[in-house]
């Protein structure tokens, strides 16, 4: 489906992706209605329109169906239930079954597995019995991770020698877990691609991604590897794309282990905190990216003009606003966010540096 400016695309959520997804379909001329749960939510701030209720609100869904021409989501933690029936009336880009496949951290690495994709030693595990078990096949340290709904460091535990399998579970708040084989990396990096309805493909640079409490702190773009890791982490990316037969845009996140090798983390079918960079340094944002692919116009330029150092405001950091203004090499960007709590997203600050080829 090709649809051109001035229809109006659904969004799912109503966080700052959506938020910056909103902003970047108006400057291609596309209005936007955004399914969300909170009034002020920050995408409703700059949507067309939206529709304020649970997402299991029959009739509110159905008015968001009526009102818009195509759909896409925000973030992967939507009921994949509801997509799926959305799609019933309406395109939805990246597919239901792609959601499906990256809100479930054990089926997300199987795929991987199945297309040649390395990845940490994994097991599933469905009871504390079964964690004492994978914890014996696997070694320790390992991770405890919550088969779905984790993010930012939430459903994950770090299992260490000594740690009681009970106090894992318990403390990993899940009914079904993966627990992994820990990884001694170098560093964290992720790749953007962006796919189109028709195929094609565009790929931003690898980027590496600093933590602080399980929380993306700091992107520097491009990531300081060798051409040749830089060259395979994009190949891996674009694989995936392929393999998921992705139309939207895909952030694939992997270690660099100390040997240089490739370990992908996990998938996120949708704009993601590492590719906020692309909107001041890149020709086309990984937003736009989105909106095109999803409208079926063709991919822009991923080329960069400039390297850049992304730093999220997490809770309280959001009073450096005006230290960033005071930078005239630094781009503010604030999510519209009434309350302030730790470790919440707040806004993010992008550095511009002279691009240092690569």
């Amino acid at each position: 489906m090709n649809l051109p400016p001035g229809g109006t695309i659904g969004i799912l959520g109503g966080g700052q992706l959506g938020r910056m997804t909103a902003i970047a379909a108006a400057r291609l001329g596309y209005r936007t209605h955004v399914f969300a749960s909170e009034a002020d939510a920050p995408a409703v701030q700059v949507s067309s329109a939206a529709t304020i209720a649970p997402y299991g609100d029959s009739a509110a869904v159905a008015r968001f169906v009526a009102a818009i021409d195509i759909a896409t989501f925000e973030f992967e933690n939507i009921p994949a239930g509801l997509a799926r029936r959305i799609a019933g009336k309406r395109p939805v880009l990246p597919r239901p079954e792609i959601l499906e496949i990256t809100q479930d951290r054990l089926r997300e690495k199987d795929f991987l597995r199945e297309v040649g994709v390395a990845t940490t030693d994994y097991r599933a595990v469905g009871d504390p019995d079964a964690l004492a078990g994978a914890m014996r096949e696997l070694g320790l340290p390992a991770v405890l991770k919550t088969v779905r709904f984790g993010y930012d460091g939430k459903g994950q535990v770090l299992v260490a020698a000594g740690t009681p399998p009970e106090e894992a579970w318990r403390r990993m708040g899940g009914t079904i877990g993966i627990l992994e084989g820990f990884v001694d990396f170098r560093c964290e990096v992720s790749v953007i691609v962006a796919r189109g309805q028709d195929g094609s493909l565009a790929v931003y640079p690898p980027v590496e991604n600093r933590h602080v409490n399980h929380i993306l702190d700091t992107t520097i773009a491009p990531a300081r590897l060798p051409a040749e890791t830089a060259a395979e982490a994009k190949r891996i990316a674009l694989h995936i794309a392929e393999r998921l037969d992705l139309v939207g845009v895909l952030a694939v996140e992997m270690f660099v282990t100390k040997s240089g090798a490739l370990l992908v983390n996990e998938l996120a079918p949708r704009p993601h905190n590492s590719g906020h960079w692309t909107i001041d340094a890149c020709v086309t944002s990984q937003f736009e990216q989105l909106v095109r692919a999803i409208c079926g116009l063709p991919l822009g330029s991923t080329e960069r003009h400039a390297d850049a150092v992304m730093t999220n405001l997490i809770g309280k950091d959001v009073a450096k606003w005006r230290e960033a203004l005071d930078d005239p090499h630094a781009k503010l960007h604030l999510y519209g966010k009434s309350k302030t709590r730790p470790g919440r997203k707040m806004g993010h600050i992008t550095r511009l540096l002279p691009r240092d080829g690569g």
